[in-house]
């Protein structure tokens, strides 16, 4: 079986995907991936077949940039990357038996799929990005999506499809039509299908029984790492009580974080590490009590630290849940909100208000996550999560040929 894997995102969507490929490959596939380019040089590193679509993304988390763009901007970017997935992703398909898109904007993948005759599957990475009367629908702000009227979940959904169609439809039924294909009437419908996958551990982000979508929960696509940590950050790690953690991953992070975040750890009397991020964070000053990092392997640092305060993407919160380590969630958008309520409701850290995050709000955070409790809880879930989530992904997309 040969597999064209295809997503359009940061490393929260890019990481799942090369999990999948490389399970794939172990299993005697073959997988292609179709991503931004960000990712290349380290998915060619793994040995995996990379195609790049679209721009670099990393620039969009740099602090300053704006976090809403007008119309026609939102009309040209719609229009421009509905392109260059249909050229990328259609190009990386030949000769694949199956094509998996991978998060909500892999706006080509299933199109492509149809017009190569090859079978489609759609993979969510978090159960609110999914429709169901059980959750309201999450918020697609740099696009100018608004919060839904009233408080019918059936009817937030409605317009959240309404949404779906409005925004794509034109760019996505030119793309196809060009390919000779029919148009698309529910643009959200057609992504999604009927039958999704749910890439997330069913601990922390469980499906709703009972729902009308029929929806294969795998778990969490975990890419295994055994990379050792810089020797510069093991020592720092090792020279004193377990540090805190601070990063934002590929998001905006909120303005002034950095000096909030050091001031935190130190009236609560723990050393500081501040992952640098897109957002290109830097230390306040030259103090040996914190470190600025750059990308590094979480499942060698996060079992080491005393919590983990950060942006509550899928794949950040998976890898601290499973290391057992409390953590703080700063949400920023979209998905991040329903992460930080499952730490919180699961009582392995704290969800931090909507809201700038300032030295005394993370704080009173930080210290709730630090209490002896929420430490035990954080471990105790970290039995609980299932790591074959990829292993799952492949048999049922054997099944399911």
């Amino acid at each position: 079986m040969r597999v064209l894997l295809s997503t359009i995102g940061s490393r929260g969507e890019a990481q799942p995907v090369v999990a999948l490929a490389l399970q794939l490959m172990e299993m005697g596939h073959d997988a292609v991936v179709c991503a931004p380019p960000d990712f290349q040089g380290w998915a060619e590193s793994l040995g995996i077949t990379y195609v790049p679509v679209g721009p670099e993304l990393r620039a969009t988390g740099k602090r300053g940039a704006d976090a809403t763009i007008t119309p026609a901007q939102a009309r040209q970017l719609v229009e421009g990357t509905v392109a260059a997935q249909f050229d990328a992703v259609g190009a990386a398909a030949a000769g694949c038996d199956v094509v998996v898109g991978g998060g909500a904007l892999a706006i080509a993948a299933g199109s492509i799929a149809e017009h190569r005759g090859a079978r489609y599957a759609y993979v969510s990475f978090c159960p609110i990005t999914l429709p169901s009367a059980h959750h309201p629908p999450p918020v697609h702000s740099v696009l100018g999506q608004r919060p839904a009227d009233g408080t019918d979940n059936d009817v937030r959904w409605a317009q959240d499809a309404r949404f779906w169609t409005a925004t794509w439809a034109d760019a996505l039924n030119t793309q196809r039509e060009a390919i000779g294909l029919a148009p698309v009437a529910d643009v959200r419908s057609h992504i999604f299908t009927g039958t999704p996958l749910l890439a997330a551990d069913p601990t922390l982000a469980p499906w709703p029984e009972a729902d009308d979508l029929r929806v294969t929960q795998t778990g969490a696509w975990l890419l295994p790492d055994a990379t050792p940590l810089p020797p510069e950050l093991a020592a720092f790690v090792d020279a004193g009580e377990p540090p805190v953690y601070f990063g934002f991953g590929s998001v905006r992070a909120p303005a002034g974080i950095t000096a909030s975040m050091i001031a935190t750890a130190r009236a609560l009397g723990r050393r500081a590490i501040v992952s640098r991020g897109w957002a290109d964070l830097a230390l306040v000053d030259d103090q040996p009590d914190c470190i600025a990092i750059g990308e590094v392997n979480q499942q060698a640092l996060f079992p080491r630290v005393a919590a983990a305060v950060h942006h509550g993407g899928a794949g950040t919160t998976t890898a601290a849940t499973r290391a057992g380590v409390s953590q703080v969630i700063v949400p920023q958008n979209y998905d991040q909100f329903y992460f930080a309520q499952r730490v919180a409701e699961l009582g392995i850290g704290s969800a931090h208000a909507a809201g700038e995050a300032t030295a005394g709000s993370l704080l009173a955070a930080l210290g709730d996550a630090l209490r002896p409790d929420v430490v035990t809880a954080a471990r105790t879930v970290a039995t609980k999560v299932v790591t074959d989530g990829t292993a799952v992904a492949v048999r049922h997309l054997l099944d399911s040929g």
